[in-house]
């Protein structure tokens, strides 16, 4: 009897499994680093590799670090939301230029504008690896002393800025 409903049950549980995978967001990819200090870093500006931007330049203040490349296709969807946001003053908004050769960043910045504060250089992806980047972009956003309390995976649209990403970073403000 056991033998002819073993099928049925096997059925039944990969059916529930299915479901439940069904209901998961895959843009909510956990990230380890959450309620942690972010990674001490220090490396070249893209602007002006003579200087360094560390992991010290985020603190006191709340911060966006967008993950980009001028090879990435869908960080040309994002960025007009983030020039508006550059605009509005709301938050520094610093760039992590992943992997990418830095006269094809600049020439991007030039071409598309730039809404960053400064810009890290992340040639090899060191750094983007440190922060458990799975491709980008990606967004972070960084408390006042260092600790990131939220990722962003793709693209920023206007509706996760405004429905996600500003309340979180508006909160944190007023925490201070």
């Amino acid at each position: 009897m056991l033998q002819k409903l073993a099928p049925l049950l096997i059925f039944i549980v990969l059916v529930v499994f299915l479901g439940i995978g069904l209901t998961l967001n895959p843009r909510e990819i956990p990230s380890p680093l959450i309620d942690k200090p972010m990674p001490i870093f220090s490396l070249p500006q893209l602007k002006e590799p003579d200087k360094t931007l560390s992991s010290n330049d985020f603190l006191s203040k709340v911060s966006l670090l967008n993950v980009w490349a001028s090879w990435c296709v869908a960080c040309r969807s994002e960025h007009p939301v983030l020039l508006d946001l550059s605009r509005t003053g709301v938050v520094n908004i610093y760039g992590l230029n992943y992997k990418d050769k830095r006269e094809e960043a600049l020439r991007w910045l030039d071409y598309y504008g730039d809404p960053y504060t400064k810009n890290i250089h992340d040639l090899n992806g060191k750094l983007g690896i440190d922060f458990g980047v799975y491709g980008v972009p990606e967004t972070f956003i960084i408390d006042q002393k260092g600790i990131i309390r939220y990722k962003h995976i793709g693209p920023v649209t206007e509706d996760i800025l405004k429905n996600k990403l500003l309340p979180i970073i508006k909160k944190l403000q007023a925490i201070g």
